[in-house]
């Protein structure tokens, strides 16, 4: 898999073209430009699966610095990196206005030849391809990461309906929102998990396939799961319950009463 480097923000279309170049000439890496919108992002950063989110920022509003909380779901599952070039003022509203919890600052009169150097640092630090199938046992893993509240493994091969439920849950809950079964393993392995919403149908590695996975491995097997599912799924679905034992199904479109109504019903 080519490294590649996304390229986002507002003060993109000013400047990106002289770095993209620049950036593939020096690091021999892939450049991939991108809206600063939210649905944009997810869908940009789950599909191309970026090494390196380049954000260009300038004059920012709080409001406008907030959509890239998005990009904080596949930093959980992902080994990639952030570097932000932004002003001071853009730096203290990038800073306290998203949820990313490491980030690279670089000022807004940059050197292109310290950005490549770092790019051509990450290509030796970050994997090719870090995703891994199957449930690995570490000689010494990393401390599971806790959360003050409940957390929720939303797992939805659709960006529109994974944000639509991580904001009907996101005031009650710890919301992590992943677009596809095979990333599951490395969220487990990484966060603690209170329960998991699993779209039923999925490709490459479809909803009963992950929660065959997760029931197979001791560590995980008493995670709560619930299958997302349309109605035309139903019959299947229930045929799934008595064979694998999930909490329950909800039907796809959810309400906010209904999706938090069930997480209540399991969680207390």
């Amino acid at each position: 898999m080519r490294f590649k480097v996304l390229i986002t923000g507002k003060n993109r279309k000013i400047i990106a073209d002289d770095i993209s170049k620049r950036i593939e000439i020096e690091t021999d890496s892939e450049t991939i430009g991108c809206q600063p919108l939210k649905s944009e992002l997810m869908y940009m950063v789950y599909n191309e699966r970026p090494k390196v989110i380049l954000i260009l920022l300038k004059d920012e509003t709080p409001t406008e610095v907030g959509v890239y909380d998005v990009l904080r779901d596949y930093l959980r599952v992902n080994s990639a990196a952030v570097i932000v070039i932004a002003g001071e003022e853009d730096k203290k509203t990038f800073m306290y206005g998203t949820g990313l919890e490491k980030m690279l600052f670089l000022p807004r009169q940059f050197s292109l030849s310290v950005l490549c150097d770092k790019l051509n640092e990450l290509k030796k630090t970050l994997s090719a391809d870090d995703e891994r199938e199957w449930f690995t046992e570490f000689v010494n893993p990393e401390p599971v990461k806790e959360f003050p509240r409940r957390h929720i493994l939303v797992v939805d091969d659709d960006p529109k309906q994974l944000m639509l439920i991580k904001d009907q849950l996101k005031e009650f809950y710890e919301v992590t929102a992943i677009n596809s079964g095979r990333l599951v393993p490395r969220a487990l392995e990484r966060y603690r998990v209170d329960l998991i919403l699993l779209d039923y149908l999925m490709p490459k590695m479809n909803g009963p396939d992950v929660l065959a996975l997760i029931r197979s491995d001791m560590r995980f097997a008493d995670i709560p799961v619930v299958f997302l599912t349309g109605v035309s799924e139903r019959e299947t679905v229930v045929k799934t319950i008595k064979e694998y034992h999930p909490q329950g199904y909800l039907l796809k479109p959810t309400t906010k009463s209904e999706i938090v109504a069930k997480m209540i019903d399991i969680l207390g």
